[in-house]
């Protein structure tokens, strides 16, 4: 205990910790947070929410889960392979599988667990068979600034629990450059044996970064592959790019089907915790066999399932989503215009969806800056100093009005122009 106790104190004191904040009430993007290292308390303009349709407050989605709750209580205090799914579970699969256009859907309690359990299942086939061997070595490709979920489960693919019990040959993972097609391809050429089981795992949009992966140039590479996978996490794609919402594939006007078509077997792996109001993930595949395998990994054994409540907001989430492609059209419109705001008030914002990273001057400390936002102008954002290059990282959803979005640029004007102006003028 003590090189932690000696570390963590080095980490408040180098300002590196991150500011607490305890939020009391909601009220659309209106919050009313308190810090809880002095119980100061501020009603705050909030542009770091991840809810970018503005339902977790919807009333049709928290009557849904009190539905639920009445029904089947808070908690269903088992796996499903224990104790069985119940049928909101069943619902939820399937709404999911029709707005993704795969077939096979496997609910998870989180990302971090549903990274992890494909791990284990598609690496390791998770349970030993009598009379099976697979001989097959498997090449994992992964984008290097994928998210963290994804990083630890192919960094630790090669050890996770499902290779004791199968024996399982050897698991390469190997990094590409950040959407860099020509990268993967020359990786791929490298390491790729002529009978490596090959999996490239990719965001769909990048969490830190807002820019979206070059998916069907990723497809042209993997198709000289024949039996190859790739798995798009849609974090941050489902509800916010396509039509409709429907993500990655819908963005760049292809179809799963499609993908198949030329030998690439696709897969994603969808979140609740941005578009659809709730928390939990799922993998959807073409693959019945797959989704079979998942149901017995050891991750989905060891875990209980989704809660009734979260489920059902979910699954009221994602029908709301698809009777209202308004909202997700919404929600673009808000995001082109808060980017051409930014760029005109002579800000760097980068990527292009609604997570709109601001970069920052290596003398601008972000940290300072939203502090200074959040103090003086009432306005919450999320700033990013230890876990990536110092950025701002502002969400817009799809309640925010114009109003409000020009209320944020104006605040970050004056910020700027208060904690560093008198220090470009002194330099000069």
């Amino acid at each position: 205990m003590e090189v932690i106790q000696e570390y963590v104190g080095l980490l408040h004191k180098s300002g590196l910790y991150p500011d607490e904040y305890i939020c009391h009430r909601k009220e659309g993007n209106i919050v009313e947070i308190e810090e809880e290292k002095t119980g100061v308390r501020h009603r705050v303009l909030t542009f770091c929410t991840n809810d970018v349709l503005g339902l977790i407050q919807s009333e049709a989605v928290k009557q849904a889960a009190i539905d639920a709750i009445l029904q089947y209580g808070t908690s269903n205090s088992s796996c499903p392979t224990l104790s069985g799914r119940i049928e909101l579970h069943r619902q939820l699969e399937r709404e999911i599988s029709a707005f993704k256009h795969l077939p096979h859907t496997h609910l998870f309690l989180n990302a971090w667990m549903a990274m992890q359990g494909l791990m284990d299942a598609f690496c390791h086939l998770a349970i030993q068979v009598p009379g099976f061997r697979n001989t097959r070595e498997t090449l994992i490709m992964t984008d290097i600034l994928n998210h963290g979920c994804i990083l630890s489960a192919v960094t630790n693919a090669g050890n996770r629990s499902g290779k004791v019990f199968s024996h399982s040959p050897e698991v390469r993972v190997k990094p590409y450059r950040h959407c860099d097609v020509d990268d993967l391809a020359r990786k791929l050429r490298r390491y790729a044996g002529p009978d490596d089981r090959i999996m490239v795992v990719s965001d769909a949009v990048f969490s830190m970064d807002g820019d979206i992966a070059p998916l069907p140039q990723m497809v042209d590479v993997l198709a000289n592959y024949p039996g190859s996978v790739i798995l798009m996490d849609e974090a941050h794609a489902s509800g916010s790019i396509g039509a409709t919402g429907r993500g990655i594939y819908e963005h760049f006007g292809i179809t799963p089907q499609e993908v198949m078509d030329r030998g690439v077997a696709p897969l994603i792996m969808t979140t609740f915790s941005k578009f659809a109001a709730s928390a939990g993930a799922a993998i959807s595949s073409y693959s019945a066999e797959l989704i079979d395998l998942l149901d017995t990994s050891p991750t989905s054994i060891g875990t209980i399932s989704l809660p009734p409540p979260t489920t059902a907001a979910a699954l009221e989430s994602i029908r709301i989503v698809r009777r209202n492609p308004q909202l997700v059209q919404k929600l673009q419109g808000n995001s082109r215009y808060l980017r051409a705001l930014l760029i005109e008030h002579e800000f760097a914002p980068i990527g292009e969806t609604n997570v709109i990273p601001v970069m920052l001057p290596t003398e601008m400390n972000p940290k300072d800056f939203a502090r200074h936002l959040l103090e003086n102008h009432g306005i919450w954002i999320s700033p990013i100093w230890f876990i990536a290059k110092p950025r701002l990282r502002i969400v817009t959803n799809a309640l925010h009005t114009q109003r409000e979005m020009d209320r944020l640029v104006t605040a970050m004007v004056a910020t700027r122009d208060a904690l560093y102006q008198p220090k470009t003028m002194v330099s000069a």
